[in-house]
């Protein structure tokens, strides 16, 4: 593991909490939905409605209203009362006012990796929250570098490593998701350190992946893998539960 040395971190669901606020709007949108479809119809469409609109719209709040807009036009067959649709706005503009909670630990092991290792984030998501966010967080400072990308994909941290100058075995990357955080990145020859949430999109489901990778109950468990002798072949690894 001395090869190591840029980590890369998601942000929402893995430095923070963000899932839960997307829960709670959606809550709160299946509530306003009832004249017209019960919960179980207006969450269907709300995520097929989202998943469609990725391509235009993104990810992150904004995103996600211009959606659920959608979703309410089409299932009040276009009835929604202007109320609603101000509801739905002003709710969203709550999420993007809401604090940053930080996950156990984040604080207190990010200085720490900072004296070894150069930190970056790599992101998803509306550009100006994000931003927002990061400021908010107290963890700007710690960070060599901040990736705010539309999508990551494999191409998106091909590009990220070749501006850094760095090879990816000298690359790792922590994350709450599978399809983002791992998948791509262990295409490139790089590590990864999975940090499973309770909460996730369903979007950012995926299939464990075949190559070798880390997997840990909390950031507080990174700095003794980083340290731990046993780390030296990431194979022997391979979705195992690293205690410290």
């Amino acid at each position: 593991m001395s090869v190591i040395k840029v980590i890369g971190f998601d942000a929402d669901d893995t430095l923070w909490e963000n899932a839960v606020l997307f829960r709670e709007a959606q809550q709160l949108f299946c509530s306003w939905m009832q004249p017209y479809a019960t919960p179980e119809e207006s969450n269907a469409l709300l995520e097929k409605i989202e998943i469609k609109n990725l391509p235009w719209f993104g990810y992150g709040v904004m995103a996600y209203m211009l959606s659920m807009m959608e979703a309410a036009t089409t299932l009040s067959q276009g009835k929604v009362s202007g109320t609603i649709t101000a509801g739905l706005i002003a709710h969203c503009k709550q999420m993007l006012d809401a604090p940053v909670r930080l996950y156990p630990g984040v604080a207190e092991v990010l200085p720490l990796l900072k004296e070894q290792y150069r930190l970056i984030v790599v992101t998803k998501g509306d550009l100006l929250d994000q931003e927002r966010k990061l400021k908010r967080s107290g963890l700007l400072p710690l960070f060599h570098h901040i990736e705010i990308v539309s999508d990551k994909q494999t191409e998106n941290y091909k590009r990220l490593l070749a501006q850094l100058d760095l090879e990816p075995e000298s690359f790792m990357m922590v994350g709450n998701s599978l399809r983002s955080d791992i998948h791509p990145v262990l295409e490139l020859g790089g590590n990864a350190v999975h940090i499973p949430q309770r909460e996730v999109w369903a979007h950012e489901n995926a299939e464990k992946p075949d190559k070798p990778y880390f997997e840990l109950t909390s950031i507080w468990e990174l700095p003794g893998l980083l340290q731990s002798k046993q780390c030296v072949s990431v194979g022997q690894f391979n979705s195992k539960r690293v205690n410290t």
